[in-house]
């Protein structure tokens, strides 16, 4: 059986020492470090390579969503599971879209924690109830947000095929939204989205923001 490594990061030192004492006590699983801030967490993460991280959202120095991109872009085998007493959906929606395996909060019973650690290494989403129903609400809103539609009749004339997301997404870009805030509006990673765009500006045939936006405009219903 390979053994899950951990790493907990949180302020709060009696809910570390609770965390590791829970963790530790399972067969295939260990707690590898601990840290009291993001950027403690960041120089574990490197060091000692774990395949998970407990991560809190709000700690001193780096905040954990911070450290939680760091770790994932030097790091993206390692999971990050976002463990927090907040289930405000912009926490939510950050943390997923820096690329978090998973957002819990901390008064989830040990059992179903260890569970989901097991999960998560796994390679799981995973949601608690509030966060789930929260981000499902907010992508649902992202997904109306561009409230005009593009014209089939214009797009056949110009010899233009987007699939859903490239037609949402060049509908966003036609708003005037800029990739961060289309990443925070549809769940996903600025770098994601970043290849999106690349791909509409090669179908439309301009790497120009403003020309792309206008070119868009003119496709879409009056």
């Amino acid at each position: 059986m390979s053994t899950i490594t951990v790493v907990i990061a949180d302020d709060h030192i009696l809910l570390r020492d609770g965390l590791q004492t829970i963790i530790n006590l399972e067969e295939d699983m260990r707690v590898v470090g601990a840290a009291d801030n993001g950027a403690q967490a960041v120089e574990l993460a490197a060091r000692l390579r774990p395949d998970l991280v407990l991560m809190d959202v709000q700690m001193p120095v780096m905040t954990g969503i911070e450290a939680a991109r760091i770790i994932l872009a030097e790091h993206p085998q390692t999971k990050i599971v976002m463990l927090t007493t907040f289930d405000e959906e912009q926490y939510i929606i950050e943390s997923m879209a820096q690329g978090a395996a998973g957002f819990l909060l901390k008064d989830l019973p040990g059992d179903k924690l260890i569970q989901a650690i097991r999960d998560a290494a796994k390679g799981q989403l995973l949601l608690s109830g509030v966060a789930a129903n929260k981000l499902a609400a907010s992508v649902a809103r992202a997904q109306t947000g561009a409230q005009q539609a593009f014209r089939a009749d214009k797009l056949r004339k110009e010899g233009l095929t987007f699939t859903q997301r490239e037609r949402h997404i060049a509908q966003l870009i036609a708003e005037g939204r800029t990739n961060k805030e289309i990443a925070r509006m549809l769940y996903m990673s600025e770098g994601t989205v970043k290849n999106y765009v690349s791909v509409v500006y090669q179908k439309i045939g301009t790497n120009d923001r403003l020309r792309a936006i206008q070119y868009l405009k003119e496709l879409l219903q009056p």
